[in-house]
């Protein structure tokens, strides 16, 4: 049996926001992602410049859920986005559809 040193990377990794969420929500959970991977890595860069020695496999794996925390936030931003982009175009019909609504 050989082993591989390669990891699988998934760029389809998809954060799925709850449906009724509403754009300040979602702003908010993008937040939390983003404020997580900043602990991580100053949490990281701290024992790098304690350390004397580096164990590369953990501080990859670090970097990794950097990489996973941050691709939350940003899907969250992006969903919070496109929230935003649709509740304006709503509005945008209901202003236009004669009613004067």
């Amino acid at each position: 049996m050989t082993t591989s040193n390669e990891h699988p990377t998934s760029d389809r990794m998809c954060y799925h926001a709850d449906p009724e969420a509403t754009a300040h929500a979602l702003l908010n959970q993008a937040t939390e992602w983003l404020q997580f991977a900043r602990g991580l890595t100053g949490l990281l860069a701290d024992l790098i410049h304690e350390a004397d020695t580096v164990d590369c496999k953990r501080m990859a794996l670090g970097l990794e859920a950097i990489g996973a925390l941050t691709n939350m936030g940003v899907q969250c931003a992006a969903q919070a986005h496109v929230r935003m982009c649709w509740e304006q175009a709503q509005r945008g019909c209901e202003l236009g559809d004669g009613t004067g609504r």
